[in-house]
C-alpha cells in the first residue's frame, strides 16, 4: 500500500506534541497544536489512527478477505494493550529512578513509582485490566477499546454508513452517562470516554474507507465545504485565542460561549470534533499541495519516521516526556535557553529513537509496534 506521507508527518507532530505539552515548562509548549486550535494532539492522534484502521482495512480485505482483516485489528488491540502494560511499567520504573537520584518530576503522578516498587504484582494488574491507566498512556487505553471494536463494527459500517453515522451520534449524547459504568479507579469510567471519542475514531475509519468514493462526490461543492470549514476552525481558533487575550477578550468569550456553550475535551466535546473535521477537509483538499512540500522537508521527513514509529514513538515521547520534565525543572532556576536544549534533546532524541526501530529492530518484530500496515 502507498505511504501518505503527509499522513505520516501529521502523525509525528501529533507525537511531538503530545510530548511537549506533558512538559510543564517546556518553552516549546507554547508552539503546540493546542496553542492556536480548540483541539490538540489527542483528537489528531486518534482521527489519524482511526484513518489508518480505515485504509489497511480496505487493503487488506481486498487481498485476503474479511477474515484477514478482522483477525488483523484484533491483533493490533492485543498490541496496543502490551504497549499499554510494558510502557505503564517502564514508565513508572524511570520514574523511580529519577526520584531516587534526586530528580522530581511533575509530568506523571509520583505514586506509580511507589507502587511498582512495593506492590508490582499488583501494579502489573491494575495496568493490564486497565483498571488504572496513567497519565500520558491514558489515550491507549481508549485506543484498545476502539481497535477491540473494529472487527465487529468496521463490518457493519461497510454495509449501513448512514445508520452507523446516526447510532455513532446516538452513542455519543450518552456518553457522559455511559463511561461511569466502566469499572475504574477513579469511578468514573475511562479519562478518555470510549463512547464519545469513538465518533472521532470512526470518522476517521469512514474517512479511509470511502475516501474514493466520497471525493468525487464532495468535490464539486469544495468551495462550500473549504468556507464552512474555514469557519469551524477559525471559531475553535478564536476561542483559543481569546482565552489567551484574557481580560480584554471576555466580552467576546461570553458572546462565543452563547454559541458553544460548555468545552469538555475528555467525553468529546462536539465544538473540538467540529473543528478537527474541518481542519481535516482544508489539509486534504486546499491545503494538500502545500503539505506534501512540508512533508518533503528536512522537518517533514524527520517528523515522518517519528510518525511510521507508530506504538514504539508513542512509548518513547512519553518517556521523554517524564525524563525531559525532570531535567527542566531540576535545578528551579534554569535559563530559557537550558530547558530549550532540552527541548530540542528530546525532539532529536525521539527521532533517533524512531529511525533506529524502523531500521533495526521492526523488521526483526514483524512490525508488531510499527503502524498497522507491514514494512515493505
Amino acid at each position: 500500500m502507498k505511504r501518505l506521507i503527509a499522513l505520516d508527518m501529521l502523525r509525528g507532530y501529533a507525537l511531538v506534541c503530545i510530548m511537549l505539552d506533558h512538559m510543564p515548562v517546556s518553552p516549546l509548549r507554547g508552539l503546540t497544536l493546542a496553542n492556536f486550535s480548540i483541539f490538540d494532539a489527542a483528537e489528531l492522534f486518534v482521527l489519524l489512527s482511526g484513518f489508518l484502521v480505515g485504509l489497511v482495512w480496505l487493503s487488506v480485505e481486498t487481498k485476503q478477505g474479511r477474515a484477514a482483516a478482522q483477525w488483523r485489528f484484533a491483533r493490533r488491540s492485543f498490541q496496543v494493550w502490551r504497549a499499554l502494560v510494558v510502557g505503564g511499567v517502564v514508565m513508572a520504573l524511570l520514574s523511580a529512578f529519577l526520584l531516587h537520584v534526586g530528580l522530581p518530576h511533575t509530568a506523571i503522578w509520583n505514586a506509580y513509582a511507589e507502587w511498582v516498587i512495593e506492590k508490582p504484582l499488583g501494579y502489573v494488574g491494575v495496568l493490564a485490566t486497565m483498571w488504572l491507566q496513567p497519565n500520558l498512556l491514558d489515550v491507549l487505553a481508549v485506543y484498545v477499546l476502539l481497535l477491540a471494536t473494529a472487527p465487529l463494527l468496521v463490518p457493519v459500517l461497510l454495509r449501513w454508513p448512514l445508520s452507523f453515522a446516526a447510532g455513532s451520534v446516538l452513542l455519543w449524547w450518552f456518553a457522559p452517562v455511559l463511561n461511569p459504568l466502566i469499572p475504574n479507579h477513579n469511578n468514573g469510567g475511562l479519562l478518555f470516554n470510549p463512547f464519545g471519542w469513538q465518533m472521532l475514531f470512526y470518522s476517521g475509519v469512514a474517512m479511509g474507507l470511502f475516501r474514493t468514493r466520497l471525493m468525487p462526490v464532495l468535490m464539486p461543492h469544495a468551495r462550500l465545504l473549504t468556507t464552512l470549514s474555514a469557519i469551524m476552525f477559525t471559531f475553535g481558533a478564536t476561542i483559543i485565542l481569546a482565552l489567551k487575550v484574557g481580560e480584554a477578550a471576555l466580552p467576546l468569550r461570553e458572546a462565543m460561549k452563547l454559541i458553544y456553550g460548555e468545552i469538555n475535551k475528555w467525553p468529546l466535546d462536539g465544538t473540538r470534533y467540529l473543528a478537527i473535521m474541518g481542519a481535516s477537509w482544508l489539509v486534504t483538499v486546499p491545503l494538500a499541495p502545500l503539505f506534501a512540500r512540508m512533508a518533503d522537508t528536512g522537518i517533514g521527513r524527520a517528523l515522518q519516521t517519528i510518525g511510521r514509529g507508530g506504538l514504539w514513538s508513542f512509548v518513547i515521547c512519553v518517556l521523554l516526556s517524564v525524563l525531559g520534565d525532570a531535567f527542566q525543572v531540576t535545578p528551579a532556576d534554569q535559563t530559557l535557553a537550558q530547558r530549550l536544549v532540552i527541548d530540542l534533546w528530546v525532539m532529536a532524541a525521539l527521532w533517533w529513537m524512531s529511525w533506529w526501530w524502523l531500521t533495526h529492530a521492526a523488521p526483526r518484530w514483524n512490525g508488531d509496534w510499527s503502524l498497522p500496515w507491514r514494512r515493505g
